[in-house]
């Protein structure tokens, strides 16, 4: 009787810097392959990430999903199979955490090249020192390539990525857009010669005719606060360059989470670039912003909480209305509260003329008087119950990501391709030039590409994870809307917001108020939501009977 074969499983991975000299997938999987034949062992699955870092785990694609498919036991498999523990991961930590989470459901790793193997006694030490090792080394890489890109700064070069504002690139050279540089001196003309802070400069370009380029890199039509300030607080417009303006640095209690951290201090060089302002015109602009950086002391009422800030939207520019705080009367001393539209106090390059504060126990009243007359219909009880515990289905969603991870390793093998004709091209070739500087520019674009698919994945995993979570939240929520009036009367305001945002995505106002009273145009929901006998998302108010119910049930709660 012959013995049942060992399964295992495939697993390689190269990044974008590593493509050939036996690292390449073929190249894995050849060597993993054969060694799976020598040693009798039946692949069961292959998975492999092309063009991903082994910094973490975060963001390959194929390698959490063999996971996964080792903690459902999809195949029965014993071992998971890498050419070099460097292609299983750089990060210790996340190195060893995957290997204890394989081992709790009895699978073992296997480092071909390495010749280490965790089922031995000495296989998990060794992986322990070498996966240490691997990080060290990645660690040395991006000093490495740190230091070239520092290195260049000192050389006044542009370091990459886009132009500024004011500035286009061309063959890697940063020239004045005439198109763009006009906003720029006036900037800083205005903001030296006049009493105007970022937000006067900013509304005072939106109000006299100046008009903002769009591009990649900011597709905001009008001119923000925050524009004009990083357009202050940048050397780079007076012909300098400077490095390490913004670090990304680890999170503090935390293994692998990074963020980006502004420094207060960092090199500046002199810059191969044609200077926009003089030197003497930015120190001014800089010393000035050094005295205005102050923050405005805020009123807090630590048990006061702006439920539906947020969620209200503004009905003229559609952007969030955020809770604000007028304070005390000297006449009846008390403590206003009113829901407002950032957009018409301070400039953030959309404009908008709602110019009203709402007050807030009004729209807070209103809000919960709707939710109260959806609830207490008698359809709706056994409508929600049906609901809790009922699947979801990411089947589709899950086979387009499929599609685009096929379309991300195509765009990564004609990268490199791309590659292999560049170097591969004679220079005594009297084309060489015209022929390097197109696949340059072909090569270049792969790069575009690849980003907007890993983005559309990213997107399309987010909406994975988040509806499997809102399943979860919307059996909560379902529970809740079930008691709403004993549990909602009952609750803290911040226990009010809470629900308030799990339970609605958004609520659009009209213009004016009605002459019934009435504020609220539409309502968006987290879930759908039995009305009617339908499950429904969205719950529109301008229909006048509607209005009239609620008004009446509003009445009545107040």
């Amino acid at each position: 009787m012959r013995k049942k074969q060992t399964k295992c499983y495939l697993y390689t991975r190269v990044s974008t810097s590593i493509q050939v000299d036996g690292y390449s997938l073929d190249a894995q999987r050849e060597k993993l392959r054969k060694y799976a034949e020598y040693e009798d062992m039946a692949i069961a699955g292959e998975y492999s990430d092309e063009g991903f870092s082994g910094k973490n785990i975060q963001g390959r694609l194929e390698f959490q999903r063999m996971l996964n498919d080792i903690q459902d036991n999809k195949d029965g498999v014993a071992y998971v199979l890498v050419f070099k523990l460097s292609r299983f991961g750089r990060n210790a930590a996340d190195v060893l955490n995957s290997l204890q989470l394989m081992q709790d459901f009895g699978v073992n790793l296997i480092c071909v090249e390495d010749g280490i193997d965790s089922s031995k006694d000495s296989g998990k030490l060794m992986i322990s020192v070498l996966s240490a090792v691997a990080e060290i080394e990645r660690e040395n890489i991006r000093t490495q390539t740190m230091a070239g890109r520092e290195q260049k700064a000192r050389e006044g070069k542009w370091n990459g990525g886009f132009a500024p504002y004011g500035y286009r690139l061309e063959n890697g050279k940063m020239l004045i857009a005439e198109d763009e540089v006009d906003v720029i001196r006036a900037i800083y003309d205005r903001y030296i010669h006049t009493n105007d802070g970022v937000s006067g400069v900013a509304k005072h370009l939106n109000s006299h005719g100046y008009t903002k380029k769009l591009r990649q890199n900011g597709t905001i039509p009008g001119f923000s606060a925050n524009f004009v300030k990083d357009v202050l607080d940048n050397p780079i417009y007076m012909g300098k360059i400077a490095y390490g303006r913004r670090r990304t640095e680890k999170k503090l209690g935390t293994r692998n989470e990074m963020h980006i951290v502004e420094q207060s201090e960092f090199p500046i060089y002199d810059g191969q670039h044609e200077a926009i302002i003089s030197e003497e015109d930015w120190n001014l602009a800089h010393e000035k912003r050094k005295i205005n950086a102050y923050r405005r002391e805020k009123i807090h009422d630590p048990s006061h909480a702006h439920i539906l800030s947020g969620i209200l939207k503004c009905p003229c520019c559609g952007k969030s209305l955020y809770g604000n705080i007028s304070k005390a009367h000297s006449k009846d001393k008390k403590t206003r509260y009113y829901y407002y539209c950032k957009n018409t106090v301070t400039p953030t390059g959309h404009s908008c003329t709602f110019r009203v504060n709402l007050e807030q126990t009004e729209i807070n009243d209103m809000v919960a008087a709707i939710v109260s007359a959806m609830v207490n219909n008698p359809r709706f009880s056994e409508a929600i119950q049906a609901k809790i515990g009922s699947a979801v289905d990411t089947a589709d969603m899950e086979k387009q990501q499929e599609t685009l991870q096929a379309q991300l390793r195509q765009t990564f093998g004609t990268k490199s391709r791309l590659e292999r004709q560049m170097d591969s091209l004679d220079v005594a070739d009297p084309y060489y030039d015209r022929k390097i500087l197109d696949l340059q520019r072909r090569y270049d674009e792969q790069y575009g590409k690849i980003e907007e698919i890993e983005i559309q994945i990213d997107d399309l995993q987010s909406k994975i994870r988040s509806i499997k979570q809102e399943k979860i939240s919307g059996d909560n929520i379902y529970r809740l809307l079930l008691v709403f009036d004993q549990v909602y009367a009952s609750a803290s305001e911040v226990e009010r917001k809470g629900f308030m945002r799990a339970f609605l995505e958004r609520i659009d106002l009209f213009p004016e108020k009605r002459k019934d009273g009435c504020w609220i145009k539409n309502i968006v929901f987290n879930f759908p939501v039995p009305v009617n006998g339908k499950d429904v998302t969205e719950l529109p108010l301008e229909n006048e009977t509607t209005i009239e119910t609620v008004y009446l049930l509003h009445q009545k709660r107040t």
